[in-house]
């Protein structure tokens, strides 16, 4: 198990990663989750080694890595562009690091690549090879000496948004059929939710909330949390009321709502009235732009075979488990609804 206590980093006077504490299971996934400058690749490259610590520890199976070199650690760190060797050969790129360890690389080699998908792809060189390709055999190499852990660094962050949808899907199950521990940082959530068991969101230097995914997704801390998992509005006073009193809730059980995209789905019996702005038709639903008296322009999504057009009125009520409750007694400063 990694275990992070109290971690702190600083370049001159500014703390990139500030008193962190995280812990990541045997066998599990854990994506630190952030925007960009939050300071979670500072704090990848602290547990690789590779930036000393200002403040706290970082253990892996209870031994203090404090004295422990990069190479000593037994981890394994795969870069968001893959940095192949472009004279090796596939295979040459995944032996790699079994050769520098004098240990036999071919049959690991070839169960690797069938690993990742790649079989008969030993003898190409790496300009031949898709983007997602070579990450696969970027991921391949990390794996080859059964790292104790694998650090992942925006692994994904390079490809078109296809591709890395499906390769996240694929690293997952390759990642899990290997019992790799893995920690991950990336500025996606929904590459961290695809991939991932545990998430912590980091926002200037700090974890601001940590924990299974689902219970994170569920539950957001405070408002910018809410909104940067990929919520679409925070509500609050009156907004925050009606959508509670919708669904069957008392207004003071919450200080505000972090309302999903698809929260407000339509009912004819529903208690919440919005006209149409937009419509949109796809395979399975009907999408539409609507404004909901006391609420705001949200998306919501209606039964395939709907007519609704813009200016009509439908009514709308809400599905509580795309509503999540943001508790009142934390402290955060609410945004104004758009």
């Amino acid at each position: 198990m990694l275990t992070l206590a109290d971690v702190s980093v600083a370049f001159d006077r500014t703390l990139a990663v500030d008193d962190v504490s995280l812990e990541v299971l045997p066998g599990s996934v854990l994506a630190v989750l952030g925007p960009s400058g939050c300071g979670k690749s500072t704090l990848l490259r602290a547990i690789a080694g590779l930036e000393p610590l200002t403040g706290g520890t970082i253990a892996f199976a209870g031994q203090d890595l404090a004295r422990v070199p990069t190479h000593r650690r037994g981890f394994a760190l795969m870069f968001q562009d893959g940095q192949l060797f472009a004279h090796l050969s596939v295979a040459g790129n995944v032996g790699y690091a079994l050769r520098l360890r004098r240990r036999s690389s071919s049959a690991r080699v070839a169960e690797l690549l069938s690993l990742v998908g790649l079989d008969g792809y030993g003898e190409r060189l790496p300009a031949t090879l898709s983007g997602g390709e070579r990450q696969r055999v970027a991921l391949a190499r990390a794996l080859a000496v059964e790292p104790r852990l694998l650090l992942l660094d925006e692994p994904l962050s390079a490809l078109d948004a296809g591709l890395r949808e499906r390769l996240a899907v694929d690293l997952r199950g390759i990642l899990k059929a290997a019992g790799t521990t893995a920690l991950m940082v990336t500025h996606d959530h929904e590459e961290a939710f695809q991939i991932a068991d545990q998430l912590a969101v980091m926002r200037a230097g700090r974890v601001v909330q940590s924990g299974p995914i689902s219970e994170v997704w569920s539950s957001p801390v405070d408002a910018e949390t809410a909104l940067f998992l990929g919520y679409a509005a925070v509500l609050t006073g009156t907004a925050a009321s009606m959508v509670l009193s919708a669904g069957g809730v008392s207004s003071a059980e919450a200080g505000a709502l972090a309302v999903r995209r698809s929260a407000l789905i339509e009912d004819p019996a529903g208690q919440l009235l919005g006209t149409v702005e937009s419509a949109r038709a796809t395979p399975e639903l009907l999408r539409l732009v609507v404004d909901v008296v006391g609420v705001g322009v949200v998306d919501a999504v209606a039964a395939r075979g709907s007519h609704w057009g813009p200016g009509e009125q439908v009514r709308l009520r809400v599905d509580r488990s795309r509503v999540a409750v943001i508790e009142p007694n934390r402290h955060w400063q609410p945004r104004s609804l758009q």
